[in-house]
């Protein structure tokens, strides 16, 4: 064969082999191709330092280099960004999985007033969703749903606080601890998947928090760094005024995982009397009487399990062992703290009004009235897939109504003189089960009972 002949026959066949190869070659190019991720997700609210500002949080799986809110009453005209754009956060399991979290603040907002937003950078964006403002003033009656211990499984309460939501049912919600079950779970995914799960919430309506038992690994870190509460305590204790109440959030766990250093317990608790002699100042008590705290773990409670609760000397009540400072109880008590809110415990209880195991109500017929010490609730059933929490066979004087049920608790500050709690149950389709006045027309100090 001539040597021309010889060139072209072997031109055709790698024309050839290169025509069969090339889909084989982009097929591999495609497998390299590198997904990224800069939608929004994850969006959820929560107050700035007044109730006129809100914070928006979301998350993107890549950096986007920036974060931006559009936002406003008539339509999207207005803008705010982030000075320092958003913050890597680094999951402490195996796949050291990052991604990243932006904060927003929206400041001088109108009161009463429903904006729309979005939130994303030139990269992506969110959907559009809304809220509603607050009045800056006392002379108006927030509603709120509160609970706690509400996983990414069995979160029997999620489908009703949604549709209340999105119904306007609510001015904000407060998550009293354990989130997910957990969320640093499956190298962070169990904690995207319950932010993803309430977003529905929590995009709506400021979603108020305090850390929970559930929340430790790597310390706190994924509820440090998803939640935006004000105070800048990364997110351990803060307060907020809605309307005619002063709430207070801190962390019990501080108590528990002395690990991370006794020094967070003291610093909590000097903010405590602190924020809570600023409350007490004549003109703020007058304003807003109702001073409502909340935290993870209870004081007290009547389960037949293992926790401390149970138990005569509960550490966030007595304080640290063997010293007995830093104890809760005498705290609130000295404040004139009205009512406390608790968690932990997978179910509901309402105590009579107490101090140091005595009941103290207002009279035989209305313990509620003018009670003698503060009111304690535990509401944390709203439902996860470690199930119910059994209750003593023999109740305790001081317990006045228990419920397995799943659920959550209203409350509507009605106006200074007047609180309303109401426990609505999942397993009997929203039924309310339980509900009571707290009425008071003087607040402040208790008598001498320490």
């Amino acid at each position: 064969m001539e040597p021309l002949h010889q060139l072209l026959m072997l031109s055709s066949l790698l024309l050839v082999a290169g025509i069969c190869f090339m889909p084989q070659v982009l097929a591999a190019e495609q497998d390299k191709v590198q997904i990224v991720h800069y939608q929004p997700e994850q969006v959820h609210l929560a107050f700035g330092e007044s109730v006129l500002e809100m914070v928006v949080t979301w998350n993107t799986r890549d950096n986007t280099n920036e974060s931006i809110c559009e936002f406003g009453i008539e339509g999207l005209q207005q803008l705010a960004k982030s000075p320092h754009g958003p913050t890597a956060f680094v999951d402490g399991g195996a796949k050291k999985a990052t991604q990243y979290i932006h904060r927003v603040t929206l400041t001088k907002l109108e009161a009463n007033s429903t904006y729309r937003y979005h939130c994303g950078s030139q990269l992506g964006w969110s959907a559009t969703y809304w809220f509603r403002t607050q009045f800056s003033h006392s002379d108006w009656s927030p509603s709120l749903a509160i609970y706690g211990d509400m996983g990414v499984v069995n979160a029997a309460s999620l489908p009703a606080l949604q549709r209340e939501t999105q119904r306007g049912l609510y001015d904000a919600v407060i998550h009293v601890g354990d989130f997910a079950y957990d969320m640093c779970n499956e190298n962070g995914e169990v904690g995207d998947e319950f932010m993803r799960q309430v977003e529905t919430v929590a995009a709506y309506v400021p979603y108020m928090v305090c850390v929970g038992n559930h929340e430790e690994k790597y310390n706190f870190s994924h509820y440090t760094n998803r939640f935006s509460m004000p105070g800048g305590s990364e997110n351990m204790f803060y307060s907020f005024n809605m309307g005619p109440v002063h709430f207070i959030g801190f962390s019990t766990e501080f108590y528990y995982f002395t690990q991370y250093g006794l020094g967070q317990i003291v610093m909590q608790y000097d903010w405590l009397e602190r924020d809570l002699i600023e409350a007490n100042r004549p003109e703020n008590r007058q304003k807003r009487p109702w001073i409502i705290t909340f935290g993870h773990r209870p004081m007290y409670c009547s389960n037949a399990n293992s926790d401390d609760c149970t138990n005569h000397e509960t550490v966030v009540r007595k304080g640290l062992p063997f010293l007995d400072m830093f104890g809760l109880e005498p705290l609130f008590y000295k404040y004139g703290v009205d009512v406390e809110l608790w968690a932990h415990e997978h179910c509901y209880e309402r105590m009579w009004p107490m101090y140091n195991y005595t009941v103290y109500n207002g009279s035989m017929a209305e313990p509620y009235v003018n009670p003698g010490a503060p009111i304690h609730i535990i509401s944390g059933a709203a439902g996860n897939h470690e199930g119910r929490e059994p209750f003593l066979e023999r109740m305790p004087p001081w317990s006045a109504f228990h419920s397995q049920d799943f659920g959550y608790l209203r409350l509507q500050a009605h106006n200074r003189s007047h609180l309303y709690f109401e426990q609505v149950s999942d397993d009997k389709k929203g039924e309310v089960i339980d509900h009571f006045w707290v009425v008071k027309d003087k607040h402040g100090a208790y008598g001498s009972h320490l």
